[in-house]
């Protein structure tokens, strides 16, 4: 079986910074919103390739996703995890990639979302391949049927190994200690659920259909402290307002669909009519896919757990 990897082009102040913080999850982002990273699918492995004069390998993580997002979200959802200390930071350092990003008052930058990172000490750097080319901007795909991929790949897997054998497992058709395989799934982090149920849902309150982005908030159905997972299909993108009765259970979803309002909103505030002007409505609003929209089993939960009708 063919593995693919991507060795990524890595400022090194990023590096350095996230390799300090050891976030669970990092946005590798790229300045500008020109072309989207396609060259990997989800749980594939990119490598962090240090800038010139530093040609070595210093670690990696699991790829989520992509998406394009202005600065000011990135910020609200990654934080520290995009390798800056503050918005402003931030912005700076986009703008000093691009021109087209200082003309405007909240620029879009690529968001590459990875999860699971992890940064090796110095003394286990690997060089970077020795077919790698000094004009290479943002990086180059491998896969192990060739012979320099191959190689890099069992130097990578040797070092998961020790440091996170719950990662990986010895090959079971071959005899070679060298030919390891990831076997746990990528565990998606808070950034990346924020990241995924706002553009699954369009960037569009699922009950209100209001657009303004600042105020909208990506809501668990079943709380992630109470094991519900960071997957699409237990969130809602929510209004903050609607988002805090939602969790307070004031407000809940139906299995299908349908917005209901609890009593207590009159009772205990004596007024709410536009709340209830929504109740008995279906959403206006669900992901286009199938296999992002609410699961039912996590609405019912949320029905027989937390909404007080």
């Amino acid at each position: 079986m063919t593995t693919r990897f991507w060795v990524g082009v890595t400022d090194n102040a990023w590096y350095e910074f996230l390799a300090g913080l050891k976030p669970d999850e990092v946005n590798f982002w790229q300045p500008g919103a020109g072309q989207p990273f396609s060259a990997l699918g989800p749980n594939e492995l990119f490598l962090f390739k240090l800038h010139s004069p530093l040609n070595w390998i210093a670690g990696g993580a699991f790829f989520v996703r992509y998406h394009r997002l202005p600065v000011s979200l990135a910020w609200d959802v990654f934080r520290e995890q995009n390798g800056v200390r503050s918005l402003d930071e931030l912005r700076r350092k986009v703008n000093e990639y691009s021109e087209r990003s200082r003309l405007a008052p909240d620029p879009e930058i690529g968001c590459i979302v990875l999860a699971q990172p992890f940064f090796w000490p110095r003394d286990e750097w690997l060089p970077a391949p020795e077919d790698w080319a000094p004009n290479i901007v943002r990086g180059k795909r491998y896969d192990t049927a060739s012979p320099v991929g191959a190689r890099l790949w069992r130097e990578v897997m040797e070092r998961l190994a020790v440091r996170s054998p719950e990662w990986v497992a010895s090959g079971k058709e071959t005899s070679s200690p060298y030919d390891l395989v990831r076997l746990a799934p990528v565990r998606p982090g808070q950034g990346a659920f924020r990241v995924a149920v706002t553009e699954a849902y369009r960037r569009r309150c699922a009950i209100t259909g209001e657009k303004v982005l600042p105020v909208l908030e990506a809501a668990h159905i079943k709380p992630y402290a109470l094991a519900g997972p960071n997957d699409v299909n237990n969130g809602l993108l929510l209004r903050q307002d609607i988002h805090t009765l939602f969790d307070r259970g004031y407000l809940t979803v139906t299995p299908d669909r349908r917005v209901w309002v609890s009593r207590r909103v009159r009772e205990q505030f004596g007024n709410g009519e536009y709340y209830y002007s929504l109740h008995g409505r279906e959403l206006l609003t669900v992901p286009e896919r199938p296999e992002e929209r609410p699961l039912a089993e996590y609405l019912t939960w949320h029905n027989e757990n937390v909404f007080a009708g």
